[in-house]
């Protein structure tokens, strides 16, 4: 591969790490938006467990290279000096709720195509269409214009970053003492990480479920694996690969393009890794017999899905990712808008599942549940 274009290497790669994660999620049933409607309507935490161990591998991960020297997380999306609160919260909302109209979010979608669901692949076409529009087209302008309103610049208080690291080194006044920001990163990494596999592991049900245990572990450590892609194995002196890792709503968006000027376009790790995760889901769906085509019930079925997909691509763009790019990728970085964002989705998640419940938007925000 060493006479291979940078960019045809970092997607081949991107494709296989693909491939995995969407026969991981197919087989496992690993599925953000049902961990939360688990939660919410049947009291059950196994699938949430299998989210919050993925996060905390990835953070491992991810956290290990970083102090290694091996990549450089401050060149991602998540650790500007920008922090985008109102997007992390307003589009986190959003994407929330429009990933229950849609049955999944983003990911959940590419592996449903990859098992036959025809209603998914709407979803697709919706949520590709709306991302795009709000990253590069007609919403583009009024998306930068809240950013440029409502951004708070770190780079005023003398940040560098919206890392919780950088945030405990400024305000802690560690740094001024003598605390190296390598032994804080890692006494932040080990105690949140630990903190979650605690809350995972306590629990008897989820160490008996092996399924779970394997999902987390599983898409967790891809997270660090696409650092690895697009920081190492797309390290290039004059054409660089963006650092990036699994995300799935801008990508989304950039697959619809590519398939429109193929011939004009470079394929990258994030399309290449959609492709990736459908056909590692087709595959796994097709072994164990599971694929099946599917439909859309009635007319509300398909206006209720195609503004779901809507909502996820204009969410998903304002929050910069989803339950996965920032509820795992994200927060493997110690990112400050990663931990609103998350936190924002699961609300809007919330919010959504007691709307179909109750029938209305005034319902659910009164509604309690048990």
């Amino acid at each position: 591969m060493a006479d291979l274009p940078v960019h045809i290497v970092v997607a081949t790669a991107g494709f296989a790490a693909g491939i995995v994660f969407g026969a991981a999620a197919q087989r496992t049933n690993f599925c953000t938006m049902g961990a939360i409607a688990d939660l919410v309507l049947l009291g059950q935490a196994n699938r949430f467990r299998a989210w919050l161990l993925a996060i905390a591998v990835a953070m491992l991960g991810s956290q290990a290279l970083h102090l290694a020297g091996i990549v450089d997380l401050g060149k991602s999306i998540y650790l500007t000096p920008s922090l985008g609160w109102t997007g992390a919260v307003l589009g986190g909302l959003l994407f929330g709720f429009g990933m229950t109209m849609a049955g999944g979010c983003g990911n959940k979608t590419l592996v449903r195509i990859g098992g036959g669901s025809l209603k998914s692949l709407v979803v697709f076409l919706c949520l590709g269409f709306a991302s795009y529009a709000t990253l590069r087209g007609l919403l583009a302008m009024p998306r930068q214009a809240i950013e440029s309103a409502m951004n708070l610049d770190l780079s005023k208080l003398g940040m560098a970053r919206q890392g919780i690291v950088d945030l405990l080194a400024r305000f802690t006044g560690a740094g001024a003492r003598g605390i190296a920001a390598s032994g804080i990163r890692l006494a932040a990494t080990l105690a949140i990480a630990g903190g979650l596999l605690y809350a995972c592991f306590r629990d008897a049900a989820f160490r008996a479920s092996g399924r779970d245990i394997a999902a987390g572990l599983i898409i967790g450590s891809l997270v660090p694996i696409g650092w690895l892609i697009t920081g190492v194995l797309g390290f290039d002196d004059f054409e660089p690969t963006q650092l990036a890792s699994f995300t799935f709503v801008a990508p989304i968006g950039d697959t619809l393009q590519y398939a429109m000027t193929f011939t004009g376009a470079k394929i990258g790790f994030g399309v290449a890794a959609v492709l990736g995760v459908i056909a590692g889901a087709f595959a796994s769906a097709s072994a164990a017999g599971q694929f099946r085509l599917e439909g859309f019930v009635d007319t509300q079925d398909t206006l209720r899905h195609m503004a779901g997909g809507a909502m996820m691509g204009v969410g998903g763009v304002l929050a910069l990712g989803c339950t996965i790019g920032q509820g795992i990728t994200g927060l493997s970085t110690l990112a400050l808008g990663s931990v609103i964002a998350w936190l924002s989705i699961m609300a809007g998640g919330w919010l959504g599942i007691r709307y179909l419940q109750e029938g209305s938007l005034r319902a659910a925000l009164a509604a309690r549940g048990d």
